[in-house]
């Protein structure tokens, strides 16, 4: 979730105990961790009752809700004095019997989840529906369930359901993108040059040996010799001759091959 537009992030907001829905009158911790040269971080939160609001004291990056009350659901944040900020999360309080405990910060692709469905009042497990953006997914009697090599295609609003007892509110499990690490990177970098050039040296000796062929064909054609045929008429049967005349020789030049 986006804070503001000219917040630059260089810090991360932890949550403890790891969730993002609690029930009525549980505590939660919320610390931030800043880079750099950042000082004066603060907590802040934006819920329906309190807008972008201050909290805790100045320096003070380390703040604790003893009782959660529903008014206190929203998104929570941490700011520096310099301008600088951490990610957001979003805290779900409710009063109901059953809440899903689900990661609060964005999981990895590839990484495996588990989503676990608890009765406040029953601490045993019990049957449970896990519902992904409002259809059923799985039922398991262990009431949790694990997403193996998780990827964005997870992405979504996840809730539970125990039959008889209730219903949790829904929470939208994030998911960030593996990208390619610098190693990846360089061999991108130097594959792509050198099949480029191996691709233009095979056409050009492609080029070069169509180029040769026709010349050898073409100078092959220009070589082609001739040798003197002598005909008489005595080879020419069909041609009266004249018994007065001399014989009549004529030569014809045939190409030879």
């Amino acid at each position: 979730m986006e804070i503001t537009a000219l917040c630059i992030v260089v810090a991360s907001l932890r949550v403890s105990p790891e969730k993002s829905q609690f029930f009525k009158y549980e505590s939660v911790s919320l610390s931030c961790e800043g880079r750099g040269n950042s000082s004066g971080w603060r907590v802040w939160r934006n819920t329906s009752t309190r807008i972008n609001d201050e909290w805790g004291r100045r320096n003070e990056s380390h703040c604790v809700i003893t009782d959660l009350f529903p008014s206190d659901s929203g998104v929570y944040w941490c700011e520096s004095g310099s301008g600088e900020c951490s990610n957001a999360v979003n805290i779900t309080v409710t009063a109901g019997p059953v809440i899903l405990e689900s990661p609060v910060l964005p999981v990895m692709e590839g990484d495996a989840v588990t989503l676990r469905c608890r009765n406040q009042t029953t601490p045993s497990n019990l049957t449970a529906g896990f519902y992904k953006d409002g259809f059923l997914i799985r039922t398991d009697s262990t009431g949790e369930i694990t997403l193996n090599s998780i990827s964005k295609s997870d992405e979504g609003f996840y809730k539970c359901n125990i039959s008889g007892v209730g219903e949790s509110p829904e929470s939208w499990l994030a998911v960030r993108a593996l990208h390619p690490g610098p190693s990846h990177f360089l061999i991108v970098r130097i594959l792509l040059p050198v099949a480029g050039v191996c691709l233009m040296m095979a056409f050009l000796l492609l080029l070069l040996l169509l180029l040769f062929w026709r010349k050898r064909k073409g100078g092959a054609a220009a070589d082609v010799s001739y040798t003197d045929v002598v005909i008489t008429q005595e080879a020419q049967p069909r041609i009266e001759r004249d018994t007065a005349a001399p014989s009549v020789y004529s030569t014809v030049k045939l190409p030879t091959t």
